[in-house]
């Protein structure tokens, strides 16, 4: 009998939420549910999804950043189909890669300078928990410092370093010597680092959680500081990094120069999970520093071809098509237009970002009316207004989008880097009509906005 994943997804294409209420997070389930996302999607291509109706859906969210290239982007199917032709040995482990070694030579082509070493693992988180290893065995210290609001995995030692509570509570304890300071506070980070028992900072160029941009001097004073009191400076760029920001790394932005810059998603192409770990010869050099060490760490798959292949078609794709510059093009073009309506909306505070890392922000406004409206969602739960303006950008508007963080007033957006002047367009026409309607009290979007104000009450009370 023929084994067929096309008959295989057509015969059981009505079962997808069936299937995981049975047998995968039910809760999940039910989220989409609530929020009416619960939808079959039937193709994907490039910066677009289709359900079974065939409607078109702009996908702002990239499977997190996954998808900077597009989906099933045919560069990297080809590469992909290619490689699994060839017969090629793979994972022989008592060997060394020859893919890997392309890779992470096209990879440290795009780095600066002072990173000319490359570790390669299966996934971000992995690539965060390689980095406080590789922190504490080089400097002989146990502290590791971040930035409150920092989202960096949920493996136990990234989880260590998760700026929000709801992502930790209950699976402690977590790793010991774990600190939390403000991001874009210089005071704060001295003080910390002048104890000089830190082994690294880790920190995001731009954070996740609400695209929080730094000061202009914030990252050059991290180096410096860092460099004065003996502390490895980590970028983690694993959301920021290629071409997310409009540079290639958010980090050149600001010309600075880490011990180590983490990546991973979008390397993927949105195939294979890959993760990395460019670094400084010395980190490399004092981690591996003898023969019997060759091996102290690792990661199974992590160099297998199928990932290997995906990066550097990845890659090949962002140069050919020029999606960084595209990146900071069109996402400038969406934050000021968006921005240009904050006079005729009370609710809109403002949109920031770089690049297609987008942030629309919104905040209590001045009338009494508004007001009011604005202070039951907020009593009902902290960043609701924001589901009730993702809800109706996806269903009257099918643009993807979601709440930048836990309790946040944001609304965020990681495209495709390949976003055309049509999907700029789709996407700041469909913020403008939908926050217009948050205007207009009573309206539908406000029988929206109390029925998720009854709901998360109900979830408080339960």
């Amino acid at each position: 009998m023929s084994f067929s994943i096309a008959e295989l997804f057509s015969q059981n294409f009505d079962k997808k939420f069936e299937l995981h209420e049975q047998h995968l997070n039910n809760q999940m389930v039910r989220v989409l549910r609530t929020i009416g996302y619960d939808r079959n999607y039937k193709k994907a291509l490039g910066q677009y999804l289709y359900d079974e109706e065939n409607t078109e859906y702009l996908d702002c969210l990239s499977g997190f950043g996954v998808f900077a290239v597009g989906r099933n982007h045919p560069t990297v199917i080809k590469a992909l189909q290619e490689t699994l032709t060839l017969e090629l040995p793979n994972l022989v482990q008592m060997d060394v890669s020859l893919l890997s070694g392309l890779l992470a030579e096209k990879i440290l082509a795009t780095t600066p300078e002072n990173t000319n070493k490359m570790f390669f693992s299966n996934s971000g988180t992995e690539a965060v928990e390689a980095a406080i290893k590789f922190a504490r065995y080089t400097t002989k210290r146990e502290r590791i410092v971040h930035c409150e609001h920092s989202f960096h995995g949920l493996t136990l030692g990234s989880l260590s370093l998760n700026g929000e509570e709801i992502f930790k509570e209950g699976f402690g304890p977590l790793l010991p010597n774990c600190n939390a300071i403000p991001f874009n506070d210089l005071e704060a980070l001295e003080k910390t680092l002048s104890s000089k028992d830190v082994a690294a900072f880790i920190v995001e160029p731009i954070q996740g959680k609400g695209v929080n941009v730094p000061d202009d001097n914030y990252l050059p004073e991290v180096e410096r500081l860092c460099k004065k009191y003996g502390t490895l400076f980590v970028a983690d760029e694993i959301q920021t990094g290629l071409g997310r920001t409009g540079k290639f790394w958010a980090i050149d932005h600001w010309n600075v120069k880490p011990d180590m810059i983490l990546m991973a998603k979008a390397l993927s192409g949105g195939f294979i999970p890959v993760g990395a770990v460019a670094m400084t010869q010395k980190i490399m050099d004092t981690v591996f520093n003898r023969m019997d060490r060759a091996v102290v760490h690792g990661s199974t798959f992590s160099k297998n071809n199928m990932a290997m292949v995906a990066g550097l078609a990845t890659l090949q794709v962002m140069e050919d098509e020029n999606l960084v510059e595209n990146s900071a093009k069109v996402g400038e073009d969406i934050i000021s237009s968006i921005n240009a309506m904050s006079s005729k909306y009370e609710f809109l505070k403002e949109a920031r970002g770089k690049g297609l890392m987008v942030a629309v922000e919104f905040q209590s406004p001045k009338s009494l009316s508004l007001k009011a409206a604005w202070a039951m969602l907020e009593t009902a739960n902290k960043g609701l207004f924001c589901q009730m303006v993702t809800i109706p950008l996806f269903k009257e508007h099918h643009v993807l989008t979601q709440v930048a963080g836990h309790g946040m007033n944001v609304v965020k957006l990681l495209p495709p880097l390949n976003l055309t002047q049509k999907d700029r367009d789709w996407i700041v026409t469909s913020f403008d009509q939908t926050i217009g309607e948050t205007h207009k009290i009573p309206g539908s979007i406000w029988d929206l906005g109390k029925n998720l104000a009854s709901h998360a009450i109900k979830n408080k009370n339960k």
